[in-house]
C-alpha cells in the first residue's frame, strides 16, 4: 500500500486519488494500489472516480523509488511492467464504471487511463500527450491502453510527434467523453456522478457489461447478447421502482 494513492469509500462511490501533488507520476506501486481497489470496487461501490490533487493530473509513469536497477536481460525485464499492464486490465474489467476526471497535463500513463476509463471528464485547460518516444522510449505500453479506443492516424502521430493536443482535441479524439469548464469542473463531474448514482443499478452493471464484452462479438453474438441483456436487466425489481 502506498500513501500516494488515496483510497475512499464514499457512500456508493469510491473514490481514488493520486497524491502526488508535484507531478503525480505514477509508480507500478501506485499503479497496483490502484488495480487492487478496482479488482474489488464491486463489492461495495456502484462506480469509481479516480482523479488527483495538484495542478496536473498526471504527468506518465515512474518507476517505483527502491526498485533495483533494471535487468539488461528482456524476459526478466518484462515482469517489472505487470503493474502497469494489470492496471489497464483492472480498468477494463472493472464490474461497475470508472470515471476519470483530469486536469493539467495527461501524460502517457494518463492519457492511456482516461481513455480507458468508462466516462472521462477534462477540464478545458488539460492537456494530452504521449511523451515515451522523446526519451527513446517506445510507448508500447500505452498503445496497448489505445489500440481500440483512439483512431489509428490520430493515436500514431501524437505517439511519433510526443506533442500535446488541447482538452477540445482530446475529446473530438476519444480521449474523454465531455471537457468542462476549468471554473466549475469538480461541480460538474460530481453532477455526472450523483445524475449516475441515481440511475438503478442493474441498469449501470448491464451498461459495463454490455459495452465491455460486446465489442470483441461478431454481429450476431452482439444482439444476443443484448437481447438477453435486455430481458434480465429490465424484468429486475429495482428497474420497476419510479424514478424521484
Amino acid at each position: 500500500m502506498t500513501t500516494e494513492v488515496i483510497i475512499q469509500q464514499d457512500g456508493r462511490l469510491l473514490r481514488v486519488t493520486f497524491n502526488r501533488p508535484e507531478d503525480n507520476a505514477v509508480s507500478d506501486a501506485m499503479a497496483l494500489t490502484v488495480s487492487k481497489a478496482l479488482d474489488s470496487a464491486h463489492l461495495n461501490s456502484d462506480a469509481v472516480l479516480i482523479s488527483s490533487i495538484g495542478p496536473d493530473f498526471c504527468t506518465g509513469r515512474k518507476r517505483n523509488a527502491d526498485a533495483p536497477p533494471a535487468s539488461p536481460e528482456a524476459y526478466e525485464r518484462r515482469s517489472e511492467y505487470d503493474s502497469i499492464f494489470g492496471c489497464y486490465k483492472s480498468i477494463r474489467d472493472c464490474k461497475v464504471p470508472v470515471i476519470v476526471a483530469v486536469e493539467g497535463r495527461v501524460m502517457g500513463f494518463g492519457a492511456a487511463i482516461t481513455a480507458l476509463a468508462d466516462v472521462s471528464f477534462a477540464s478545458e485547460t488539460a492537456t494530452f500527450n504521449i511523451p515515451e518516444i522523446e526519451h527513446n522510449v517506445m510507448p508500447t505500453m500505452v498503445m496497448s491502453a489505445l489500440y481500440d479506443r483512439i483512431n489509428r492516424n490520430a493515436v500514431l502521430y501524437m505517439a511519433y510527434s510526443a506533442e500535446f493536443i488541447d482538452a477540445e482535441e482530446a475529446q473530438r479524439l476519444g480521449f474523454t467523453s465531455k471537457v468542462l469548464p476549468a471554473s466549475g469542473f469538480k461541480d460538474g463531474v460530481e453532477k455526472f456522478i450523483k445524475t449516475l448514482l441515481s440511475r438503478p443499478l442493474p441498469a449501470i452493471l448491464g451498461l459495463k457489461e454490455y459495452t465491455h464484452h460486446a465489442a470483441r462479438m461478431d454481429e450476431a453474438g452482439a444482439i444476443d447478447y443484448a437481447r438477453s441483456l435486455h430481458s434480465m436487466v429490465n424484468t429486475s425489481a429495482a428497474m420497476k421502482k419510479k424514478a424521484h
